[in-house]
């Protein structure tokens, strides 16, 4: 999204504030206000405490409190803190943090729950909120939804002077994160093993919160690491999505040091795209698919085993399943709609994830995890003894094609009935549970799909197909966009 223009806070057809199961997101200082900001901090609270067992009422909420870097982190973070200690609430803030480090000192440390102030992979300029309950993930939609009605509502509570809060800083959290990591990994390959290696590996973190844990897990591996833009400062060194539009400075990198992989991280350190040896562009879509074969194959017994992933992510990940007689189930995009169905079938579930380089690991924690997929990637090449390029390889290739479309408020649903329309009648299957989405026989006789529906986190369309070649994925994506 380009720079924004001062606009009045309360014109949000212009900037807009984005509230869903992703949280609160909007730009600083316009849709992101002090008041916004505030209040939806405070809205937090009041559910996160009207949720709790009974058992612990009276007792002061204990959240956990982490921001991912960014230049205005600092600024939000002072009136989240403000706020719920207003708000009567204990926090431990851990400072600059992943959102899934903060994942782990919630159950580390039997919090009710906590806040990231993070606007993932958005620009500079955005920031935002999300919230982790007391199970360590991101809250099923209709806790989403109630924070929300509580924020729109203005219904706010405040603790009185006798009753306000406390702030206590930790410093251990990203060790405890990566010591869960290692402790699960060793099921996939010895420890020792992995540290034989000697794995010579490029990291971006993008100045961001990943930095620390990306540093403390490398370092356990006994991998060789050259850590590009590593200084958690906030300042982006380019676009902080790892697409492959912006990693071409990372891809150059690893055959200038010859690495034999590079990760690069988003600020908040939950999506993973991964670089091969000779600085080709993996993607996202393999992080999930490269660790979904790193769980599988370290099970006894993988067959009956479920992965989780949503609408949008390569069916490469069913290749892998059907290796080992496991199946995959699919959800909503949205990191809480497939994690809440992993916990309710966890002993079945050993991994999920998202297209995105989001890969939902819940031995160590239920939310997307960075830090565990670089672990589940290195492992998996120490089992096999076989390079990342010749697992990559053995892995049935599809070209899958990404693009976003503006849209103004109001308008998706009309969007999405001209997408039914066009598709409609050729459609094998056709799946309206977020968007739409449609697999269908192309005339090459290949399977194909597309899946269109509005972001969660900005306010655009975002258009995904899948097909045998890239030619064909653009086709079906010009018929689509020619329909809107």
């Amino acid at each position: 999204m380009p720079e924004a223009t001062a606009q009045p806070v309360n014109d949000q057809s212009v900037v807009p504030l984005m509230l869903s199961v992703s949280g609160c997101r909007g730009i600083v200082g316009e849709s992101l206000t002090p008041e916004v900001i505030c209040r939806y901090a405070n809205a937090i609270a009041g559910h996160l405490a009207s949720a709790r067992p009974a058992s612990r009422a009276g007792q002061p909420l204990t959240l956990v409190l982490a921001r991912d870097g960014r230049h205005s982190g600092a600024m939000v973070r002072d009136l989240v803190a403000g706020t719920l200690v207003a708000s009567g609430c204990r926090v431990i803030d851990l400072g600059v943090a992943t959102t899934p480090t903060a994942g782990v000192a919630v159950d580390h440390f039997g919090a009710d729950g906590g806040l990231i102030i993070t606007a993932s992979h958005n620009p500079q300029q955005w920031n935002g909120i999300k919230t982790i309950t007391s199970a360590g993930c991101a809250p099923p939609a209709p806790d989403a939804e109630a924070i929300i009605a509580r924020f729109r509502s203005g219904d706010t509570a405040y603790a009185n002077h006798a009753g306000l809060g406390t702030i206590e800083a930790d410093d251990t959290a990203a060790h405890v994160h990566v010591a869960r990591v290692l402790d699960a990994v060793s099921d996939v390959a010895p420890i020792d093993a992995i540290r034989a290696q000697r794995f010579r590996v490029v990291i971006d973190s993008v100045n961001a919160s990943g930095t620390r844990s990306a540093k403390l897990l490398m370092d356990a591996l006994g991998c060789e690491l050259i850590h590009l833009h590593d200084q958690a400062t906030g300042i982006f060194p380019h676009t902080p999505e790892p697409t492959k539009e912006n990693l071409k400075d990372l891809c150059a990198e690893v055959i200038r040091n010859d690495a034999v992989i590079a990760f690069a991280q988003d600020p908040d350190a939950d999506r993973l795209a991964i670089i091969g040896s000779s600085g080709e562009y993996i993607g996202e879509e393999y992080t999930l698919a490269l660790g979904a074969w790193a769980v599988l194959e370290s099970l006894d017994n993988a067959s009956g085993a479920r992965i989780a992933t949503n609408l949008s992510t390569s069916r490469m990940v069913e290749d892998v399943a059907a290796r080992y007689g496991a199946t995959v189930d699919r959800y909503p995009v949205g990191e809480a709609n497939l994690v809440e169905a992993m916990l309710a079938d966890r002993a079945h579930t050993p991994i999920g994830g998202e297209g995105n380089g989001g890969v939902v690991w819940p031995a160590i924690v239920p939310i997307r995890d960075s830090i565990g997929a670089m672990a589940l990637t290195l492992a998996l090449m120490t089992r096999t003894g076989r390079s990342l390029s010749d697992l990559v390889d053995d892995i049935p290739a599809y070209a899958i094609v990404k693009r976003k479309k503006p849209i103004r408020e109001g308008l998706a649903a009309q969007a999405l009935d001209a997408v039914r329309s066009t598709l409609g009648a050729r459609a094998a299957k056709l799946d309206d549970s977020d968007g739409v989405r449609v697999d269908l026989k192309l005339p090459s006789g290949g399977d194909a799909w597309v899946h269109v529906r509005p972001s969660n986190t900005e306010p655009i369309l975002r258009l995904i197909a899948e097909a045998p070649t890239e030619d064909e994925a653009n086709e079906l994506l010009d018929e689509v966009a020619s329909a809107l």
